[in-house]
């Protein structure tokens, strides 16, 4: 991709940002792994972000989308669940996790182009079963050559 493609989809991103309201959101933070020393044993710094999918009111085909995107990470009761452990604060975390859904989610708004059905022309086929022929006939010529 060029250096103007990439500015590109970054202002689409930037504009399609998606608004998560915070009444469908769940937070919780755990005992983290990763950086922060000693502290990672002391303090909860993971942020475990749990997001109401069915509540936000998605387009079916953004819903659609969205489930398969988030595979594993969606529950069979609607429920978007991602965990943020890469920084060493607890506010970094919940930072990282909030993007990381909006992320998803403006993912799944994208649409996929429709594939429009097509079927080869009759003298396309014609072409494909003389070719055919031809080597069919070269591949019958191969055998054994007898001298009686």
């Amino acid at each position: 991709m060029g250096h103007w493609q990439n500015l590109a989809l970054t202002a689409i991103a930037i504009t399609m940002a998606f608004d998560l309201p915070e009444e469908y959101l769940e937070e919780t933070f755990l005992a983290s792994t990763g950086p922060g020393g000693q502290n990672v044993n002391k303090v909860a710094t993971a942020c475990q972000l749990r997001v109401d999918v069915y509540a936000l009111g998605l387009q079916p085909y953004a819903f659609r989308q969205l489930k398969i995107l988030a595979g594993s990470k969606m529950t069979l009761s609607g429920e978007l669940i991602v965990t943020a452990r890469s920084h060493r604060t607890r506010e970094a975390n919940r930072q990282d996790a909030r993007a990381r859904v909006i992320d998803l989610i403006d993912r799944a708004h994208i649409r996929q182009a429709r594939r429009v059905a097509t079927k080869p022309s009759k003298a396309a086929k014609a072409r494909r079963v003389d070719t055919k022929k031809g080597r069919s006939t070269i591949k019958k010529n191969r055998g054994k050559v007898s001298f009686d």
